[in-house]
């Protein structure tokens, strides 16, 4: 099996670093990968020699989690590879630039569906969805930071409402009680029949 791009979160590699890109084909029968790009570095006294005690592959957001236990002091701690299909820029408003930033997002989401009856897995599967859409209809690897909030706002409507709207109302930064009784109204009601639940199309670019 052949894969482009890894992405090592959780300061797998290097303390100081939130995630690590390998710009390097391999295989996973390749010995020269594991001695060079596999010596994952221990949080906890940096050491790069540890065990993989479990892997739980996740083929529907393409990532496999690694559970390790570190050789020299015997710290367990857990390594996520996941799969990168395109590096993503993000243009701001004042239209400067920075890196995609996926952890970012995620934090984002999870703040917004805090004390919901939401799982972490359901989180996880949303971002991981909104980040392949992104991945897939950004034409040139920049995407406008307003579209990555109405992606994002089409997925939590979807979701939970309630997160949806506190989502949409920091995003927006409401200050007034109107701006609240306005996407209230927006919203439509529940239909157990439906797939899924969207704003009509005639009010998305006024929240974005």
């Amino acid at each position: 099996m052949k894969i482009n791009r890894l992405i090592f979160p959780q300061k797998a590699l290097f303390p100081n670093h939130k995630s690590y890109i390998i710009n390097h084909k391999f295989s996973f029968t390749d010995a020269h990968f594991f001695t060079k790009f596999l010596c994952m570095r221990c949080p906890y006294c940096a050491s790069i020699d540890s065990q993989v005690k479990d892997s739980r592959p996740n083929e529907e957001d393409a990532t496999i989690r690694r559970r390790r236990v570190c050789s020299e002091c015997g710290a367990k701690f857990t390594t996520i590879e996941r799969v990168q299909i395109r590096d993503l820029s993000v243009r701001k408003n004042n239209g400067s630039l920075e890196s995609f930033d996926r952890e970012k997002m995620k934090r984002s989401i999870k703040v917004a569906c805090r004390k919901r009856d939401i799982s972490e897995d359901q989180i996880e599967k949303l971002v991981t969805s909104i980040h392949r859409r992104l991945e897939t209809e950004t034409p040139d690897d920049i995407v406008p930071s307003d579209t990555i909030g109405q992606t994002i706002a089409d997925s939590l409507i979807s979701l939970d409402p309630i997160a949806f709207i506190r989502f949409v109302s920091v995003y927006r930064k409401f200050t007034k009680i109107t701006d609240f009784k306005k996407i209230i109204a927006q919203i439509p009601e529940p239909d157990d029949t439906a797939d899924v639940c969207e704003l009509p199309k005639k009010y998305r670019s006024s929240l974005f």
